[in-house]
């Protein structure tokens, strides 16, 4: 079980001087759950996110209370990026819900290494349908089958934890090997060498003539 300790938040506080403080403000919501501003300690809070990702579920914990939630949102800020803002959404226990799921693709692919195609990921996110407990940190894709010119791997491919439903289209491309694109050169246009001589000569002749 991931934890995370949280404080109530008064939606008066100074938002700025609460951060000054080592502090990210917070809320967490569900269906069956009041909206509830809180505030965490920024480094606490990157300590989580990396070990569970948006995928992981959290307790939140407080004095009072313990909430088991998803990071729903995180808004970071434009110039260090360091969250600054945190959503989580609480869900209904023995419930499935639907998430997105990060892609992290494995092994070496021959029609790359031999081949010489790109490997074109096109899909960094798999939709799925879990239970809380259930949901996987990545889905794993091994891109290792990929041995010919335009070998792809599906999203029916893929391998899913059991109790895990997937949510996106059997037909759904999420990686496939290509050659590159050949650049086309295009035509140079041919410069009339002897056609500026004689448009120089034309115009010395009228200056001359004036």
């Amino acid at each position: 079980m991931t934890t995370l300790e949280i404080q109530t938040r008064d939606m008066k506080e100074n938002l700025a001087n609460l951060r000054k403080d080592g502090y990210i403000p917070a809320v967490f919501y569900g269906k069956k759950t009041e909206s509830t501003p809180i505030k965490i300690l920024q480094k606490e809070f990157v300590k989580v996110w990396k070990k569970v990702g948006e995928s992981g579920v959290i307790t939140l914990v407080s004095p009072k209370d313990k909430v088991d939630v998803l990071i729903k949102n995180i808004d970071m800020h434009p110039i260090n990026d360091v969250p600054v803002h945190a959503d989580f959404y609480a869900f209904e226990k023995g419930k499935k819900i639907e998430v997105s799921v990060p892609v992290e693709f494995i092994g070496i692919s021959p029609a790359i290494k031999d081949a010489g195609c790109n490997l074109i990921k096109v899909l960094h996110e798999i939709n799925i349908f879990s239970d809380p407990q259930n949901i996987p940190h990545s889905i794993i894709v091994d891109v290792s089958s990929l041995a010919e010119i335009g070998s792809q791997i599906l999203a029916k491919d893929l391998k899913l934890p059991a109790g895990v439903e997937l949510l996106e289209e059997d037909d759904a491309v999420v990686v496939v090997a290509e050659l590159p694109e050949e650049e086309v050169e295009e035509p140079t246009e041919q410069v009339d060498l002897s056609a500026i001589e004689v448009e120089k000569k034309g115009k010395k002749e009228e200056e001359l003539e004036g």
